[in-house]
């Protein structure tokens, strides 16, 4: 293969047809496809997620991220006439949140949802988000109360890729089993994986905490800078406890379930940060120094998920793997199969 320039937006794109991109999970979980890529000898092995643990080496600790998807998405009316869109992002302090609105607004603002739920825009920022309060017959809320109405309102956030309406399943299909700390639109999708049986087995089998990451729209945003080291990588909030900590500081090996995990404990190797905003971009430019194994999802071409593979493994590495992946039909992004970076 032709040698690439890591540092380059180019070098990260790939061929994907669009009939590879899964709508729906596969069901059983167990019967999703897992690519196990073993560094050591740059072997692919191609197996069965319910596989899995005949190829984890023993002693691992295993980290996985216990946030929870909430509805985001609503759809209301401008006060002042025309529909809306609104998908909450992210909390920014107490009372104001950072949101996606479709729709053209100004500051000032106010949208109308169902349920006595309103919105006014407190600023138009740069990148195209927008600040704004929230209201129940017009009392001023913090999150908990707004994610109770947004559970009753609200749809289930699937990714932009999945070209359909959400339905009641993906509320199930779109969450983790362990899912537990509200505030994420988007899935930390290589956890989806796991079935009660599988799930029981890692925590039986292998020494198993949490961190908390939760993912913003942000993880869908396109890298548009030729030179990666140029591109403003998003943040998200995220909190390690004491007993993931232990882990991350100890001389164990780990195995991160998902780009979420990597990117939290590797922002806690450079800083130390138990807690804040994450905004670590992982790339063969960047390459981790603690996460030694990755279960994740595929990833969209030229994203900073694609360069966050390749900072464990290469971007030539990662885009012969997605080659042969593509040409066994494996299924692709959120609800698709799984690779394991050994």
């Amino acid at each position: 293969m032709q040698k690439l320039d890591p540092s380059l937006l180019s070098s990260y794109d790939y061929h994907l047809p669009k009939s590879l991109i899964a709508s729906y999970p596969i069901k059983p979980k167990e019967e999703a496809r897992l690519l196990v890529y073993k560094r050591d000898n740059k072997s692919v092995i191609h197996a069965k997620f319910g596989e899995l643990f005949e190829f984890l080496p023993k002693n691992l600790s295993v980290l996985l991220n216990d946030t929870k998807v909430i509805k985001a998405r609503i759809f209301g009316f401008k006060q002042s006439g025309g529909s809306v869109e609104l998908l909450f992002n992210s909390i920014i302090k107490e009372c104001d949140f950072k949101v996606h609105i479709k729709g053209r607004v100004k500051v000032g603002s106010k949208l109308v949802f169902d349920d006595g739920l309103s919105a006014v825009v407190l600023s138009l920022n740069d990148d195209g988000t927008r600040v704004v309060n929230f209201f129940k017959d017009e009392k001023l809320l913090h999150a908990d109360k707004l994610f109770e109405i947004l559970d009753k309102i609200g749809h289930v956030p699937l990714p932009p890729y999945i070209k359909r309406e959400d339905t009641k399943e993906d509320e199930e299909d779109y969450q983790t089993l362990f899912a537990k700390n509200e505030g994420a639109v988007a899935a930390p999708t290589a956890s989806l994986h796991f079935s009660d049986e599988s799930f029981l087995k890692l925590k039986n089998n292998f020494e198993t905490e949490f961190i908390t990451l939760h993912v913003g729209a942000g993880t869908f945003k396109g890298v548009e800078s030729e030179k990666i080291d140029k591109h403003m990588m998003h943040s998200e909030y995220f909190i390690i406890p004491s007993k993931a900590e232990k882990i991350i500081q100890s001389s164990k090996q780990i195995l991160s379930v998902g780009t979420t995990v990597a990117r939290s404990v590797e922002y806690f190797a450079r800083t130390k940060k138990r807690e804040g905003e994450c905004d670590i971009f992982l790339n063969p430019l960047n390459p981790p120094i603690r996460v030694g194994h990755l279960l994740t999802n595929f990833h969209l071409p030229k994203s900073t998920l694609i360069m966050l593979v390749a900072s464990f493994i290469g971007v030539e590495e990662t885009l012969r793997i997605y080659k042969e992946a593509v040409d066994m039909k494996y299924r692709f992004f959120s609800y698709g199969d799984a690779m394991l970076i050994l």
